[in-house]
């Protein structure tokens, strides 16, 4: 570590150019074609593949392997891109170690699956740098649809329907589409501008237009789109942070972390974000884990993730829990946060009560301890930033069915904002994807 690791409180600049440029490469390399063609021969090309099961999207997953394996690296991809328009972002943020991955057979026979998520990054890059697009758009129907949000959900349901031959718009309050691709994931994960080459990708197909900077309940409400749109689809996500609820939460240092992931996706100069040399995050999440490990990265002496309930419960995955300790973050389980102390109006500590089970409820066992800490962010999950505009909520989120249509007439939903899902990229894109197909019955009379 550089000497800029000495710096007390919340600072910039604590690594060199160089240590940065480092740690934030690609977290996966590339495999390269002759990598790909022996970790392709090594698949069996099950029959009624356990990993295709697996796969929220359902993308044949030894047909496009075998297709690797033949030199035909475009087949491979048009067979992903069928079922996940989002298959290049997918191929690199998806917890591949908990869904097709897991249930490979040479995971279960010798504990080293086929690398399905690389293989799929391999054959989706080669498609976007030739820029070839497999799907065309049919006849135009004289349909239009609104599609609020412009992350998974709202872009794999925009693709769909401008196959379809509907005529899309994209409200997303941000002055970047994307979502959470674009916002809210590790930027290890997809340097480079990746989510917007994908945008880019996705919208080629014509028929979508983007407008950017346009909030829903802020800049315009349902009805409203209900009146100039012959359906609507929401994939807004959940724009709430939840609060800790803890004396000292209003100091100087305690953040939200997916404030603290945006902002360092959109950093031009890394050197230039601040963070505390010894930082503690609330949660046991992706999000907490990302922002523990974005942290260390950039040049936090000491990060400490505090879940608590055990490891087992956590919602990351054992690969990140296992990545965040590879990059010395420290993780205590069966703890939670009481008070935030405070000191001249800054975080100077935090108050922890240790917890347990007790009779299947999560208790407070009344033991307390006290670490130091600067900055403490919070990663306790995500709600609903809207009261729903009129749709039926339930839990928080919007009540969808089986085909993502709410309560309102017209209107549909999906990806982290509506019921059902498990909070993943991939399955929003099936959420998005599936919702458009009924979308496109509904417009067609089917």
């Amino acid at each position: 570590m550089s000497g800029g690791m000495l710096k007390q409180g919340i600072a910039a600049g604590r690594l060199s150019p160089a240590q940065y440029s480092e740690n934030f490469s690609d977290l996966h390399p590339p495999l390269d074609r002759h990598e790909a063609f022996v970790e392709a021969d090594r698949c069996y090309f099950c029959f009624d593949a356990p990993c295709m099961n697996a796969c929220p999207t359902s993308i044949d997953i030894p047909l496009f392997i075998r297709e690797i394996s033949t030199g035909n690296p475009l087949g491979a991809a048009e067979t992903i891109f069928d079922q996940n328009i989002l298959g290049g972002m997918c191929a690199r943020v998806c917890p591949t170690e908990q869904l097709c991955e897991e249930v490979c057979v040479r995971e279960v026979a010798e504990g080293k699956p086929v690398k399905i998520g690389q293989l799929q990054r391999y054959a989706t890059d080669i498609a976007m740098a030739e820029e070839t697009q497999f799907f065309e758009r049919a006849a135009t129907s004289g349909k239009t649809v609104a599609v609020v949000g412009a992350g998974p959900a709202g872009l794999a349901a925009a693709h769909r329907l401008a196959m379809r031959g509907h005529d899309v718009t994209i409200y997303d309050g941000r002055p970047k589409p994307g979502g959470l691709n674009e916002y809210g994931i590790a930027s290890y994960k997809a340097p480079g501008g990746f989510a917007q080459a994908e945008v880019d990708y996705v919208t080629a197909i014509g028929g979508i237009d983007i407008v950017n900077g346009k909030l829903l309940g802020r800049d315009f409400g349902l009805h409203e789109l209900k009146e100039t749109h012959d359906a609507v689809f929401l994939g807004i996500g959940l724009g709430g942070v939840n609060a800790l609820r803890t004396e000292g939460e209003a100091a100087e240092g305690v953040i939200n972390a997916v404030d603290f992931i945006a902002e360092l996706r959109q950093a031009q100069d890394l050197s230039g974000l601040a963070v505390g040399r010894r930082v503690m995050v609330i949660g046991g999440g992706m999000t907490a884990i990302d922002a523990a490990v974005q942290s260390k990265l950039l040049g936090a002496e000491e990060v400490t993730i505090c879940y608590r309930r055990g490891q087992e419960q956590m919602n990351a995955s054992r690969f990140e829990q296992d990545l965040a300790a590879s990059k010395g973050v420290t993780i205590r389980h069966w703890v939670q946060p009481r008070q935030v102390i405070v000191g001249s109006g800054k975080v100077t500590g935090i108050v922890l009560e240790y917890t347990e089970l007790r009779d299947g409820r999560l208790v407070g066992t009344g033991e307390m301890l006290t670490l130091a800490c600067d900055q403490v962010m919070k990663a306790i999950g995500q709600t609903l930033a809207s009261d729903g505009e009129g749709v039926v909520l339930s839990g928080g989120k919007i009540e969808v069915d089986a085909e993502g249509r709410t309560s309102m007439a017209g209107v549909w939903a999906g990806g982290d904002c509506a019921t059902g899902g498990d909070d993943l990229t991939v399955t929003a894109v099936a959420e998005g994807r599936d919702a458009a197909e009924s979308i496109h019955r509904y417009l067609t009379g089917n």
